[in-house]
């Protein structure tokens, strides 16, 4: 039986020309950019300086402030800047350039655990988890050992990890999960030690049978369960996925740990696994590379800080001058002005577009047709939200729970009259009443 919740759509998924794509691993650039900020909360000050010579695994940026985790150099070589440049979110920000000498020197920052796994505590295991910089993989970029520490506090009765990846074009974690299961598994019984529970769920899209395989195989006897669910959009995301698994429902202004519930992606887990028993740090990541514009899509793993451009000219290039560069996936990911800005921690994907391949009006007009409504995962009224955005009404807008919005995008997508009902919720978020 696959499980699934109510609203959604079914988009184009166009992720057939990298489905069966193994996970090639990009040569370095002859230099990377890191962000201080790849993460949810404070941003990194650097502990290095212009001119230090770093080696790969070495803490370059750090922060004392309890929602915040370092971040790595993913290369060896010479501090060559520190100074802010553009990131993937829009905005220039504190970032380390380092020129690459190609030794691929290592630093010893983690030591692995060498005694059985089973004998970790939550601390070390969280320990280990802000040691090696790990965020939360799928795009939210959560501190990982934050969110660890919260879910044990708050005592968690369901561990969900997702493995659903719903948006269009994206097959990076799908790939993770025919390549590398074990460690995944592996990763999620750490998380289960952390959290004191001997049961978890793995939750993976109908649509990746290959997947769903191979981490039935490797999970036998772990206490994991993978659970199919229905192909549907956006299936992937926390509050849908805790509906259709466990049919418990997030109330508006609440989190999944509120409900006791906690949900972590796939190579979180991985991430997590290799931080434990190898000493890495988070410096690389899959990341998908595909979209109408590129001519050979691909499945990359890929050192964070690496330039745009590299990921691009990998795969062949573009086939023509693309109209639209997106980091993230066609629904909810960012339009992004250059090629020179850097892969961070959550860049699951970047895609590029041809022209003629966007619909929208200029004048876009509200038909009171209630697709919107119907499709919303969040059983929101789209509609109202936008009438009262238009007119500034926030107020308005915060009395019809415009904060739970996931941003997914389902409701333009179906939208007969092209309003932009998405950029109507952001704005509305952020004029909220305090």
């Amino acid at each position: 039986m696959a499980f699934t919740f109510k609203g959604g759509i079914h988009p184009d998924y166009n992720k057939d020309r990298t489905y069966a794509s193994p996970i090639e691993e990009l040569p370095a650039t002859e230099e990377v950019i890191i962000p201080l900020s790849q993460h949810i909360g404070v941003p990194c000050s650097p502990t290095v300086s212009v001119g230090d010579y770093v080696r790969i695994g070495q803490i370059i940026g750090d922060s004392d402030a309890g929602l915040s985790c370092p971040v790595h150099a993913s290369v060896s070589g010479k501090v060559k800047a520190i100074a802010p440049h553009w990131h993937p979110s829009g905005v220039k920000v504190q970032s380390i350039v380092i020129e690459n000498d190609f030794k691929d020197e290592r630093n010893d920052s983690i030591v692995p655990y060498e005694g059985d796994l089973d004998d970790l505590t939550p601390s070390e295991i969280i320990g280990y988890a802000r040691d090696a910089g790990i965020v939360g993989m799928g795009g939210a970029a959560f501190p990982l050992h934050a969110k660890l520490k919260t879910a044990f506090d708050k005592k968690i009765e369901v561990i969900i990890i997702n493995g659903a990846e719903c948006e269009p074009f994206i097959t990076a974690d799908h790939r993770a999960m025919v390549e590398y299961p074990r460690s995944i598994v592996n990763g999620a019984k750490l998380i289960m030690k952390c959290l004191g529970k001997k049961e978890a769920v793995i939750a993976i899209e109908d649509n990746k049978p290959d997947a769903i395989a191979s981490m039935t195989i490797t999970a036998e006897d772990s206490g994991i369960r993978i659970c199919p669910l229905k192909t549907k959009y956006p299936q992937g995301g926390e509050k849908q996925l805790i509906k259709a698994i466990t049919g418990r429902e997030v109330p508006p202004g609440k989190l999944p740990m509120d409900i006791g519930c906690a949900v972590f992606n796939v190579d979180t887990c991985a991430s997590l696994f290799r931080a434990v028993s190898k000493g890495r740090p988070l410096t690389k990541r899959v990341c998908t590379v595909s979209g109408s514009a590129v001519i050979n899509p691909k499945n990359l793993l890929v050192r964070v800080g690496t330039p745009y451009y590299a990921l691009f000219e990998h795969c062949g290039g573009f086939s023509s001058e693309p109209y639209k560069i997106i980091s993230g996936g066609p629904m909810m990911g960012s339009a992004q002005h250059s090629v020179e800005i850097p892969v961070i921690k959550n860049t699951s994907a970047l895609l590029a577009f041809c022209g003629g391949e966007e619909s929208f009006d200029e004048k876009p007009t509200c038909l009171h047709c209630g697709k919107c409504i119907s499709v919303c995962p969040m059983r929101l009224m789209p509609n109202y939200i936008y009438m009262h955005a238009e007119k500034e009404e926030f107020a308005e807008c915060k009395k019809l729970n415009v904060q739970d919005c996931i941003e997914c995008g389902c409701c333009s997508y179906v939208c007969p009259g092209r309003l932009y009902l998405v950029q109507a919720m952001r704005m509305a978020k952020g004029h909220l009443p305090k």
